[in-house]
């Protein structure tokens, strides 16, 4: 968590082969999972939120190197301190014919 924006923006081009400019919001999170940074570029710069929780921590994902696209709710969850596995959410359907 000592990384600032341009070695977050160089962590996301260089590790994760990944466009820091690109229209995404990118999260990590220390050791202890009581804080997240998230990195965005809105377009004339990039913008970084640091927070740290008062009660609970995130269920983060167990593999510190794993890159992870996250839908809107899933993020959600993620920083509401619950899985990105909620086994009891209705999933979305797939188109079917009549």
């Amino acid at each position: 968590m000592r990384k600032g924006i341009d070695g977050l923006a160089t962590l996301i081009q260089d590790s994760f082969e990944l466009d820091p400019y690109s229209d995404s919001i990118f999260l990590f999170s220390g050791w202890s999972k009581d804080r997240y940074k998230c990195l965005y570029f809105d377009g004339d710069g990039f913008a970084m939120l640091y927070k740290r929780l008062d009660n609970g921590k995130l269920q983060w994902p167990k593999d510190e190197n794993e890159v992870r696209k996250l839908s809107q709710q899933e993020l959600r969850w993620l920083l509401e301190g619950l899985s990105l596995q909620q086994p009891k959410a209705i999933t979305k359907s797939t188109k079917g014919i009549f």
